[in-house]
């Protein structure tokens, strides 16, 4: 596919890759980069080579090939264990490295309790070299276990990554061979989430998952350990750690089941997107925004019903994470004093320290649960996803057993005689499906013939060429392939390349030949229209070119790939008649001579010069043989073929040499992708007050904000509680003691600080474990409040800006669309939505609780003695420091890796819109490879971020252990501490800030980041609406006339692009059925496209006397009925895409199928108009979806009807009957039809004719073909003969008519 920036720029080498080991473990190797990102904006261009490790193609491999033995191993193939025996080696490795971090942990309270020992012996002065050696193994010991826990958290977050990128690689090969019955039961957004949301988990996930054992196994040691220092009443806390596991645990189990429900819905929702962002325009002008919104608004109520739940969970885990830990150090507390202990400093710190090691079981054990049953489901989606039935591709499939009565598909590339044979082949849409979609064909078309297929829409055609292209499994017969393949598809697929690149498709550039296929498929001249040439971007989907345009770039893509066997579905419905002629005859007839062709057509007109002609009826061959055959056959079709006279001039199937042609203009250059846009600099001020406005009113937000301060408050003083509980006991210790050695009580007494402090009273009765347990009890309630109003606020901001995106999106203007890939929006609602409900109340929560728990630290170590708080504010100085250059940069990284994600989005999307013309194409080792190259680029960008989230941690816990040596430092040496429980709370209360307060900054740093998925989604939330400056409102029942008037008016998409319309100046009367006729790229469509104001016009145009521009949008779309070009319909029921405002009674629904002859295919579907629709309608071929548009204008019943080629892809029969249909029903109506097949609007009361965005022609038909040198009679006699003399006496009838 095309070469977007993933393969532009050659990148220096990671700079891991290239340091040393000091550098590595010391973290050194990304300095420079931070050095470069404060002093500029980092760009895609400052981004290193991903690593070799990394490469998406590799891991891909790896866990495909794992995945394959574990297929063929069992019908139940476990994709766990696939995963396991990928990466179970760098597993262990890792594993090595964090038991080895835990026991060095383990040690430090042993360290801390033997120093306060010396402290409470009263032993400090006289074992000074003693205190020294433990204050110095304490700093050696926190040094290492933060090294130590920063390498094993790289490769952790490493190890998360290559999971992620090998089953994303892994998710894409299997979308490609995806069958067509699998494509019904899955869909594109689907595919959205599982690549976005579903793998993002192991990133997260791997980070915790180790603690499932640490957790419990540390609690063990930990609790051996409280026994034998401290005795049996320390293990009261770690019983009540065990006994909330279990709880926990239903808590993940639970979380595992609300994920798992969420999931179902942000797929239906994201592939809601989709849809909605495939048909825009077809919304836009059935003016059908406000239902889908309302159904978007509903499919994401039930979506955030769940993450509410989840969010509940998880508020409370969060909670658990503050409140277990200190119940746990009170429980052990309170029972060590109610057995008739009194409180020493000893105990109290000892326990302290060592529940503090338990963290993991309080903090990390939980979410280790949570994230585990979370991953664990996604596993299960990627397992279910990868179990669908796919197309296999060997040489021969279910071959022939030895009765020979086994259905079986054979494809050879090499053959003697290159052709197919097709014999009593039958093949169903669905296995469940009752009914075959084809019977008992049989088919033999071989090299140098030309076959043509025929019938009417749901006939089978199109099936047809998919069990060819062993899209289909038979269910019984035969079809042998023999030669190499190529397919042009009905509805023409583009991806977002250029021109060149669209029609090369991955085959060798040859001048020759790609200027000859250029001139036969009628390119020449669009080309030379187009701005940048064939190095024109065509946008995704096609957009930048017109219908006719599209489908002659799809036709040269087949022809130019050298193949032996080449089929055509309906490659001339979409152009103009003579164009049609142009490609039969020069294409088919000519430049594809020599191949076996087999041509799927509505044109009847050609069929005369065909020998092989089959026609099909419900799924069987009715007719085969000759143009003769047909023509006396007794169906449908011999009546129609019967008016066509024989030419005089037979077209004969002549040989064409590739002859020296003039060659294209080589010195176009080549056009830019418009870049998505990305902020730069700071997150603005008012994305953060945005947020917050959306999440409630601002007595909301005070109110959560004093929640925390009061819960911080209660935390501090409980900390403060134990000391002064502690310190009172040791003086009075220490007084009894000097009483008993008879020293003067008097002396003793004036030694005691505490004497006549007002708050003793509370430290010295009977009652004072009472107040310490209350006001842990008070603090449990606030903090599970708090959590729970604040999880609420954030999902509230979250739900409020996910709307005001959605309603913005809808209601901006067309051109958005077409010049920002589907990708690019659907990342928004996937990935950054997913961001605003989970991720970022997360990191927010932690974020404030971690930086008031450190301010609050710093205030008590600072109380200890004043002196403390000078390295404290010098600490806090270069922590602030490094956090603003690491912002600066992992600011610019995480928004390069947020616009890196986009394009394998509209990657995948692009891939599965042209799945059958990839797989014919046999290109998905190229799509495989450009996938893989968008995953390197987003992998090369995320790994940069999380080293620099490593490298960021690293250095603040080593300026924590600096800060840990230094209140060390201090209390030996400047106050010379004596207080064994000072020196507790210190050295606690320091050593946790060595994790705390590195991780507090980088969660504040992440929340940063994370910040810019808020400003991402405040960017389209911003985005400027159509222009609709309403000053006029028509009556209820405008337009009542129908009359259009066109004065002076012009058109362009954008104020630097050319005119498409000009000048345009024509007055449409009330009722007048107009046809509109032109070359491709005449600007046909876009007369319409300003009649509904997609786009904005200079000049006026008036309906019954009404400016357009002075009503409102809504009312001018909803008075205007069109059956578009594409005819697209949603899936949800069959109702809804008839009637989504649901204001008609079924009889009317029931009637417009009536019409249009669907009334008998759509009773016979299970639920009747109940029925569910598959994605873009695909249950339906597209001429029944084209039918399915004319009954939406017939319930809708306007004085104005459009039709934009609205029976290009239909077979005559029907065509003739929606003629008829409308004539009828429309019959007072102001109808203009775009058409390409002349017949249609021959009849017309007057024709326009368009040339390069002008009306160059205007009258009734038959006069326009009295003018022998006009565009509309050379029109008329480009369509042969025959039709030429059919088409004059239809304009010639008309007009006596009239």
């Amino acid at each position: 596919m095309d070469d977007y920036k993933a393969n532009k720029t050659k990148r220096k080498k990671n700079p891991l890759d290239n340091s040393n080991i000091f550098s590595s473990v010391l973290f050194c190797w990304l300095l420079p980069l931070f050095v470069k990102g404060f002093r500029k904006n980092l760009t895609e261009n400052d981004l290193y080579e991903h690593r070799r490790s990394h490469d998406s193609n590799v891991l891909g491999d790896k866990l495909e090939q794992q995945w394959i033995k574990q297929t063929k191993k069992s019908k139940n193939p476990s994709l766990i264990k696939a995963i396991v025996n990928v990466f179970f080696t760098e597993v262990v490795l890792i594993n090595i490295v964090v038991i080895m971090a835990e026991v060095i942990r383990i040690s430090q309270p042993f360290l801390i309790t033997s120093l306060i020992k010396v402290y409470e012996a009263n032993r400090a002065n006289e074992d000074k070299n003693e205190v020294y050696f433990y204050a110095a193994l304490i700093i050696l010991t926190s040094f290492i276990a933060c090294n130590l826990g920063h390498n094993f958290s790289l490769m952790l977050l490493q190890l998360g990554m290559k999971l992620r990128l090998s089953c994303s690689s892994l998710v894409y090969r299997k979308s490609l061979r995806l069958s067509k019955s699998a494509l019904v039961e899955t869909t594109i957004g689907q595919m959205v989430n599982l690549l976005s949301n579903d793998v993002g988990r192991f990133d997260i996930g791997i980070l915790f998952f180790h603690n499932i054992y640490i957790a419990p196994t540390e609690t063990l040691v930990v609790m051996y350990l409280l026994y034998r220092n401290v005795g049996w009443t320390a293990l009261s806390g770690a019983i009540l750690l065990l006994l909330f596991i279990p709880f926990q645990s239903w808590l993940g189990k639970k979380t595992s089941q609300y994920r798992l429900g969420t999931a179902i819905r942000t797929d239906e929702r994201v592939r809601l997107m989709n849809e909605i962002i495939a048909g825009i325009q077809v919304i836009k002008m059935y003016t059908w925004e406000y239902p889908f919104a309302k159904l978007v608004e509903f499919v994401r109520m039930k979506e955030m019903k769940y993450i509410r739940y989840t969010s509940v969970i998880r508020a409370i885990l969060m909670s658990c994470i503050l409140m277990l830990n200190r119940c746990a150090i009170a429980a052990s507390i309170l029972v060590y004093v109610l057995t008739g202990n009194s409180l020493t400093a000893t105990y109290a710190y000892t326990v302290t320290s060592y529940y503090r090691l338990l963290y993991t079981i309080t903090n990390f054990f939980p979410t280790a649960i949570s994230q585990a049953a979370e991953m664990y489901i996604s596993t299960k989606r990627l397992k279910t996803f990868l179990m669908y039935d796919e197309v296999h591709y060997e040489n021969t499939r279910k071959k022939s057993t030895e009765n020979g009565k086994s259905p079986y598909i054979e494809m050879t590339n090499t053959g003697n005689h290159s052709g197919v044979f097709i014999k009593n082949a039958s093949a169903k849409w669905l296995k469940t499906s009752q009914e075959n979609s084809l019977q008992d064909i049989t088919m033999e078309v071989t090299s140098g013939k030309l076959a043509a297929v025929v019938g009417a829409v749901g006939s089978g055609k199109t099936t047809l060429l998919h069990i060819i292209m062993n899209e289909l499994e038979l269910v019984s017969g035969s079809v042998r392939v023999e030669g190499i393949v190529s397919y042009a598809s009905q509805e023409a697929w583009l991806f977002g390349g250029t021109v060149r690149q669209n029609i090369l498709f991955g085959q060798k550039f040859n001048q020759k030949k790609y200027d000859e296929v250029i001139r036969v498929c009628a390119l020449r001249r669009d080309l030379a229209l187009l701005p940048y040439g064939d190095r024109t971007l065509v946008g995704e989907r096609g957009v930048a070119l017109s219908g006719g345009q599209k489908a002659r770039v799809n036709l040269a893509r087949a022809v130019y790939k050298e193949a032996d066997i080449y089929l055509l579905d309906d490659p001339l419905s979409a152009v103009d008649t003579h164009v049609g002629k142009q490609l039969f005859e020069d294409c088919i007839c000519g430049y594809l001579n020599k191949k076996c062709v087999i041509l799927i057509t509505h044109q009847l007109q050609y069929l005369k010069n065909i020998k092989n002609i089959y026609l099909l009826k419900d799924g069987k061959v009715e007719v085969s043989g000759s143009y003769a055959n047909l023509k006396n056959s007794n169906s449908d079709y011999s009546k129609i073929v019967a008016d066509i006279e024989e030419e005089e001039e037979a077209t004969k199937r002549k040989s064409v040499k590739l002859a020296s042609q003039e060659k294209l203009d080589e010195n176009y250059e080549a056009q830019e992708l418009h870049e998505e846009e990305k902020g730069v600099g700071k997150i603005a001020g008012r994305v953060y007050l945005n947020y917050a406005k959306a999440g409630g009113n601002k007595i909301t937000g005070i109110v959560i904000a004093s929640a925390f301060i009061i819960c911080q408050v209660l935390d501090s003083l409980s900390e403060y509680f134990v000391t002064f509980w502690v310190n009172i006991q040791q003086t009075n210790n220490q007084n009894n003691y000097s009483n008993n050695t008879e020293e003067s009580n008097a002396t003793s007494q004036t030694e005691n600080p505490f004497e006549d402090w007002l708050f003793t009273p509370i430290f010295i009765g009977d009652l004072t474990a009472l107040y310490y347990a209350l006001l842990i009890v008070i603090l449990v309630i606030l903090i599970l409040s708090r959590s729970l109003a604040f999880y609420k606020w954030c999902l509230d901001a979250s739900t409020k800006l996910h709307n005001q995106m959605f309603v913005n999106i809808v209601n901006s203007p067309m051109r958005f669309f077409n010049t920002n890939p589907s990708g690019r929006i659907l990342n928004r609602f996937s990935k950054d939505i997913g961001a605003l409900d989970e991720t970022l109340p997360m990191c927010m929560l932690d974020t404030i609780q971690i930086g008031l728990y450190v301010a609050s630290i710093s205030v008590v170590i600072g109380s200890l003695t004043v002196w403390i708080m000078i390295p404290t504010l010098v600490i806090a100085v270069l922590f602030y420091l490094m956090k603003v250059v690491f912002v600066h940069t992992t600011r610019d990284i995480k928004r390069i890796e947020s616009v890196t994600r986009s394009p394998i989005f509209t990657h995948l999307s692009a891939s599965l819109q042209g799945l059958t013309t990839v797989r014919a194409f046999k290109a998905q080792s190229i799509l495989k490879s450009e996938f893989d190259n968008y995953q390197n680029l987003n992998s090369a960008a995320y790994f940069l971020y999380v080293g620099a989230n490593r490298t960021f941690g690293f250095w603040l816990d080593f300026l924590c252990v600096v800060y840990v040596a230094m209140v060390i430092l201090a209390l030996l040496f400047v106050k010379s501490e004596t207080y064994g429980g000072n020196m507790g709370l210190a050295l606690t209360q320091a050593m946790a800030l060595t994790g705390m307060f590195q991780w507090g900054m980088r969660q504040w740093s992440e929340f940063e980041n994370q910040m810019t998925s808020v400003e991402r989604v405040q960017e389209y939330a911003d985005l400027k609406p159509e222009t609709d400056e309403k000053t006029f409102e028509p009556a209820e029942a405008w337009p009542e006339r129908g009359q259009i008037e066109f004065r002076d008016t012009s058109l362009r998409y954008s104020p630097n692009d050319p005119y498409v319309l000009k000048n345009l100046d024509v007055i449409i009367r009330p009722m007048e059925k107009i046809g509109i006729v032109g070359r491709t790229g005449a600007g046909k469509s876009s007369l319409i496209q300003a009649l509904f104001r997609l786009a904005p016009i200079d000049g006026e145009i008036l309906i019954d006397d009404v400016d357009t521009k002075t009503i409102a949008l809504n009312k001018l779309r909803s008075s205007i009925s069109i059956i578009p070009q594409e005819p697209v319909l949603f899936s949800g029921t069959l109702r809804k895409n008839l009637d989504p405002f649901d204001e008609y009674q079924d009889d009317s629904l029931w009637n417009a199928l009536k019409e249009v002859e669907l009334k008998h295919a759509v009773k016979e579907l299970p639920s009747g108009l109940d029925s569910k629709m598959a994605e873009g309608g695909s249950n339906f071929s597209v001429g029944q979806r084209q039918l399915l548009c004319l009954a939406r204008a017939i319930v809708r019943n306007n004085k104005i009807l459009v039709l934009d080629e609205a029976t290009a892809n239909v077979d005559p029969h029907t065509d003739d009957l929606i003629q008829k249909t409308i004539r009828r029903k429309f019959h007072n109506c102001t109808v203009l039809t775009i058409a390409h097949r002349l017949h249609t609007i021959m009849d017309s009361d007057k024709v326009i004719v368009m040339d390069a965005g002008e009306i160059v022609e205007f009258d009734q038909p038959y006069s326009l073909l009295q003018n022998h040198d006009g565009v509309f009679y050379s029109l008329v006699k480009q369509t042969g003969k025959a039709t030429a003399k059919h088409l004059i006496s239809i304009a010639e009838k008309s007009k006596k008519c009239s």
